[in-house]
């Protein structure tokens, strides 16, 4: 295995992470300059941290080059896992330094603790979206457009933008964009991998682009637009205000306006390249896209109508009573954000009926379209496995018939059912497995099954806000950092779809034979 060579553009990667640091150090300098004296800690915490990266990125870069560029398989795997295990190292670095160096912050801050700065950063780049913090309000903005841009960052995959501006990486780009990019099979719109990122990107800004200023027309701040975008787009779910988008519960717009983008989110990229090359009905004969808007509105009809004449809390905690609109209002918005795990939350589900609650976690573990930027099992694999066991329940009765399973008019290869039924059962594993470790690492009392089991499932599916003491209005703080390390462990798990982690404590995978 070539380990100098992915160390050597794991430092380039760091080095895209400072520069990006730097950046936003220049907006802090801004805002300081503007009037706002509590930008300065923030400010002398960005720009260490931009040192501090740009720093070890260039050490990593100059001391592991090497001759050989091959990028095979295992190197990729290898540079994928590093990048999000040790690049939420460098990106929670921020968050330790405010905290360290802002006297008011004080030893009992969430981020005056290292692996609380870890859990948040990331939560940020897996786009999940569970937090440590409350008080958000009260921490600077620059350090809260870091916080947003680790979501933007990690949406599409930081990895993805990595083999889009460096075309050194040549063929090994196609393995490195097949390792990083979510769902069983991405595929390429285009024959040059380079371009299939960059073309990917380019919707994916363009998006950003329209969402942000719908959302300044419909009330928010430029600041809130564009950390709520980034956080929507990504399916990650950060929030500026504790109560996040509850607290602009004033406008339907904005509601409105959050759903519709964490559909689109939910949907594979690729598909709106063929929109843009006019290929509609190739669009809409989309097995996966009708299946998972479908489960959308089957999962939001079930949730209203549980909810239904019921009095609703929201996340400010103000109570409103029964009514239909509010039903569908809060009811569609919970099952569209929870099932793109975008993890958005304006209501307190955790107070609502066993039947809602019980759908909604069911939409947990389904999550968004191959090729988007939601977590969850993906409703492709959803598809391919109930037709496996369909084709294995006919062959109970008619063992001599041989049909094979076609998607979009595709046969479904051997090896692609194969490891999606692995993938489901090791999702299954790797949930229950978390549910114990929490229950035996928290001491005695201070955790349950469902909240145990449901912050297994936020963390591991990438949503954020689970049941119980990780609900809605709730926040992950209180978890000793061995739990903490945990779930960082399964949000990795999810973002990288499990087995780019598993894989590097086989010995076979650092034998170079």
């Amino acid at each position: 295995m070539n380990i100098r060579y992915v160390i050597s553009l794991l430092g380039r990667l760091f080095m895209v992470l400072g520069i990006i640091l730097l950046a936003i150090s220049g907006w802090s300098g801004l805002q300081l300059a503007s009037g706002q004296p509590d930008e300065k800690t923030a400010l002398q915490a960005l720009l260490v941290s931009a040192a501090v990266a740009v720093g070890i990125g260039s050490l990593m870069w100059f001391t592991s080059r090497t001759r050989s560029s091959q990028l095979g398989r295992r190197e990729a795997l290898l540079l994928v896992a590093a990048s999000w295990l040790i690049g939420a190292g460098v990106a929670g670095l921020p968050y330790f330094l405010w905290a360290s160096i802002h006297a008011s912050a004080g030893p009992s801050h969430a981020f005056a603790n290292m692996v609380n700065c870890y859990f948040e950063a990331m939560s940020g780049l897996t786009t999940t979206g569970a937090t440590v913090l409350t008080g958000i309000h009260l921490i600077p903005k620059s350090i809260l457009l870091w916080r947003a841009t680790t979501h933007w960052l990690g949406g599409l995959g930081v990895v993805v933008l990595f083999v889009a501006v460096l075309p050194s990486l040549g063929v090994g780009g196609k393995k490195l964009f097949r390792v990083e990019a979510p769902g069983p099979e991405p595929e390429g719109v285009h024959p040059h991998i380079r371009e299939t990122a960059r073309i990917l990107w380019m919707i994916y800004v363009g998006l950003t682009v329209i969402e942000t200023v719908v959302l300044r027309l419909a009330g928010m701040t430029w600041f809130d637009a564009i950390c709520h975008t980034f956080a929507t787009l990504a399916t990650g779910g950060f929030s500026t205000i504790d109560a996040s988008i509850g607290g602009y519960n004033h406008s339907l717009a904005i509601d409105i306006i959050v759903i519709v983008f964490m559909v689109l989110a939910g949907v594979n990229f690729g598909l709106y390249y063929q929109l843009i090359r006019r290929r509609f009905s190739s669009v809409w004969q989309d097995a996966e896209l009708r299946l998972y808007l479908g489960i959308l509105l089957a999962g939001s009809a079930v949730v209203v109508i549980s909810i239904f004449n019921s009095p609703i809390t929201l996340t400010t905690g103000e109570s409103l009573s029964p009514s239909t609109a509010q039903a569908i209002r809060q009811g569609v918005f919970t099952t569209v954000s929870l099932q793109t795990t975008t993890g958005f939350c304006t209501a307190d589900f955790n107070l609502w009926p066993f039947l809602s609650k019980a759908v909604l976690v069911l939409l947990m573990f389904v999550g968004g379209s191959a090729g988007s930027t939601g977590g969850g099992i993906k409703v492709i694999r959803i598809l391919i496995a109930f037709k496996v066991m369909v084709a294995e329940l006919e062959r109970v009765f008619r063992p001599n018939v041989v049909r094979p399973i076609r998607i979009n008019n595709t046969t479904i290869s051997p090896e692609l059912k194969l490891g999606t039924i692995a993938y489901v059962l090791g999702i299954v594993l790797i949930f229950g497995a978390g549910t114990g470790l929490l229950m035996l690492l928290q001491p005695t009392g201070t955790i349950e099954v469902t909240t145990a089991a449901t912050a297994t499932a936020a963390t591991l599916c990438n949503i954020g806000p689970g049941l119980a003491k990780v609900g809605a209005v709730e926040n992950y703080a209180w978890f000793t950092n061995p739990s903490k390390v945990v779930m960082c462990i399964l949000m990795a798990l999810g973002r990288l779809e499990v087995f780019a982690i598993i894989v590097l404590f086989v010995p076979r995978f650092w034998r170079n034979t």
